[in-house]
């Protein structure tokens, strides 16, 4: 796979998850367009690290010559916390969901403002 693909995809993640979060009312539907877009930043990471035909950055089983075509351990370090800190952010963004809900038995975000629908 080459980087292009990665960062096409990248791209194409980052647009779905910003043209949801800017055009859904729903808070749900907010918090999944946030995970999309987590899941793009995630992407660009990986592509940042990605080295054609590279190995694992692990010294005791390479050879010594074989340190230039070793990947960067530090994309994949920010992606494992990015993904820890992600998780906790839906779990808190889907509590206040469900509190908002049990408030004002609605999850529309106009409803929520007091904002009129002018159809």
């Amino acid at each position: 796979m080459s980087a292009i693909v990665l960062y096409v995809t990248f791209i194409l993640l980052l647009t779905i998850g910003i043209i949801a979060l800017l055009f859904k009312r729903n808070l749900i539907k907010i918090v999944l367009a946030f995970n999309i877009l987590d899941s793009g930043i995630n992407l660009f990471f990986i592509a940042l690290g990605y080295r054609e035909n590279a190995m694992a950055p692990i010294f005791t089983l390479a050879p010594l010559d074989s340190v230039i075509t070793m990947v960067l351990p530090t994309p994949q370090a920010l992606i494992l916390t990015n993904i820890v800190i992600g998780f906790a952010t839906t779990a808190l963004m889907l509590g206040v969901s469900v509190l908002t809900y049990r408030n004002n038995n609605t999850l529309d975000t106009r409803k929520l403002r007091g904002v009129e629908e002018y159809d």
